[in-house]
């Protein structure tokens, strides 16, 4: 994205002072509010580090074990706080570790600032040790990224760069710095940014879009709502509760948008995609109006397009412009911040109820209970099932935990049988579907939030990609409550090879550690649940404790995530066995 130039508003008045540059990288980390950063020390960024020890009791540094763990830490606390979450690493290897966290970011759009160190500038393109151009390699994934050569720059570009980050649709941002940079001294002075010329992040609210959709919304005999998680990130929960309870119109959501609404709000329909519930991915196809608040029709949600609610008028509520007519046709697209569109939309909405539509949803989630649900909590079947431990969780959670996923069957399981009483309660890779997410995430998440309960749900797969945050728990004592679902298998993989690939389980039985052990080998309490007799006061005890706890949950190996759609085929062709 190219910048030209920005316009700022000073935060306090103060006197200029003499800093080196990499001093005044912690002065504007203060100066925007940053309480907390995530990252790894290493030759290139130690300056920084080296200032960072006179700010100990300002800013509290978080030494996660591997970089990744760092940009996946900063998006849990991101997401939970609503905050631009940083991260911190060095110059090579520091920097691309970085790269899987930021790609997800970009993806699920969660502000994020990198700090990256960099070689002097002197020798930039001449193969340094630990050189990478940084830049380069994250321009595709990055909202915006710029390399500092100069200490005079690093006021202004880090002020960009938070701006950048949390306004509009969110995304990371990365800035370079090279050595030399954070050695000179400079005049430090700040001012934060507040507009950019060549940037837009609100697209101008056009009125008579919203009064289209109103008449489109009151005159519908069949609507529904699919929202994301746009509607969080514009803060609009409460004015969307408000717009779903006026026009009477059933709601579903993406697994971002989850918890934007209480799980139990009798208009929450459920969840639409390919794990998703069966009567709102089945009347995706027969409602005449689809209202997408914050959503960006990926994928995973429409399953093939040429099928996909062909019969329906489309109504698109959406920040930003590029996903417009990206993948489905909106018939009438509504450019704006969710907050300020429903805001106006609300005021023209005429009361509703739609009580035989709804009936339609009922219908179909009685169809998947007798099929689907109710053999997931089966409590006479010889295993546990994932959905049981779920179920176990939000009895002691009454709803009101922090839930963190990885990627897989489990993050299916959790999505759609969790419960959530409020926002910012569903913590989860979407778009880039990254293993190993949830052990850093959940870190970041419980710092975030420490006087919320987080769990975090993660397959025995995923768990293993980043283990070594187990250390960073060590450390820094923060009480997150890990419950890992081990069914010795790459389940969602395996679900696909039975189903689509004759049952050849190529490369994806696991043959795993001593998972308790480990935990026990960084002084973590630590459990295991063999069989269902055990769950309950295993869950008691883990939800109970004021500590970091360590929980494995063996599970049947071979049980599918339904219901499914298959690749390529359309939502209406959801299996349910």
């Amino acid at each position: 994205m190219e910048v030209k130039t920005a316009s700022f508003e000073k935060v306090n008045t103060q006197t200029t002072t003499k800093v080196s540059g990499a001093e005044a990288v912690i002065k504007c980390l203060l100066e925007e509010g940053v309480d907390t950063i995530y990252g790894y020390p290493g030759g290139a960024i130690m300056p920084v580090y080296d200032e960072l020890y006179k700010y100990q009791d300002k800013l509290h540094h978080v030494l996660t074990r591997h970089e990744q763990g760092a940009t996946h830490a900063a998006q849990g606390y991101a997401r939970v706080t609503g905050k631009v979450g940083v991260a911190v690493a060095t110059s090579g290897p520091g920097a691309t570790n970085l790269v899987t966290g930021i790609a997800d970011a970009q993806i699920d759009s969660t502000p994020m600032v990198c700090i990256t160190g960099q070689v002097g500038s002197h020798l930039l393109g001449s193969d340094a040790f630990q050189e990478t151009d940084i830049v380069g390699i994250s321009t595709p994934i990055t909202k915006w990224n710029y390399q500092v050569t100069k200490a005079e720059e690093i006021p202004e570009i880090i002020a960009k760069a938070f701006y950048i980050a949390r306004s509009g649709r969110p995304g990371p941002v990365l800035v370079d710095i090279t050595k030399d940079a954070q050695f000179a001294s400079i005049d430090f002075s700040y001012k934060k940014c507040s507009g950019i010329r060549s940037y837009n992040p609100y697209p101008e609210v056009n009125l008579a879009q919203v009064q289209k959709a109103a008449e489109a919304i009151n005159n519908a005999k069949k609507p529904l709502i699919v929202w994301g998680q746009g509607v969080i990130l514009g803060g609009a929960e409460d004015l969307f509760k408000q717009v779903v309870e006026k026009s009477g119109v059933p709601a579903a959501w993406t697994i971002l948008g989850l918890s934007a609404l209480p799980t139990a709000h009798p208009l929450n329909v459920g969840m639409v995609g390919m794990h998703g519930n069966y009567g709102p991915n089945m009347l995706t196809n027969e409602c005449d109006v689809l209202i997408a608040i914050g959503m960006r029709f990926d994928d995973r949600v429409t399953g093939n397009l040429e099928h996909y609610a062909k019969q329906a008028k489309v109504i698109h509520f959406e920040i930003d412009p590029a996903e417009i007519n990206k993948n489905v046709h909106a018939d009438i697209p509504v450019l704006g911040n969710v907050k300020e569109t429903l805001k106006t939309l609300l005021e023209l909405l005429k009361p509703n109820k739609h009580e035989s539509w709804h009936q339609e949803f009922k219908d179909m989630y009685r169809t998947e209970y007798e099929k689907v649900i109710k053999g997931n909590m089966d409590v006479t079947k010889a295993n546990l099932g994932m959905g049981e431990v779920i179920q176990e969780i939000n009895n002691f959670s009454n709803g009101d935990a922090v839930i963190v996923s990885d990627v897989g069957q489990h993050q299916m399981a959790a999505c759609r049988y969790s419960k959530f009483n409020s926002t910012r309660s569903n913590v989860t890779s979407g778009g880039l579907g990254t293993m190993g997410f949830a052990l850093p995430a959940a870190i970041g998440a419980k710092m975030g939030v420490p006087q919320r309960e987080v769990v975090a749900v993660i397959g025995d797969g995923g768990y293993q990609m980043t283990i070594q945050e187990l250390g960073t728990i060590f450390q820094t004592k923060v009480p997150v409550k890990i419950v890992v679902l081990n069914n010795g298998f790459l389940g969602m993989v395996r679900q696909w090879q039975q189903l689509f690939f004759d049952k050849r389980y190529a490369s994806t039985e696991m043959v795993n550690p001593d998972f308790v052990t480990i935990a026990k080998g960084y002084h973590i309490k630590a459990n295991q649940v063999t069989e269902r007799s055990q769950l309950k006061d295993a869950v008691k005890e883990m939800m109970e404790s004021k500590e970091a706890y360590f929980l494995e949950v063996k599970v049947e190996q071979e049980e599918n995530v339904f219901p499914m759609i298959p690749t390529g085929a359309s939502v209406s062709e959801i299996l349910l066995e």
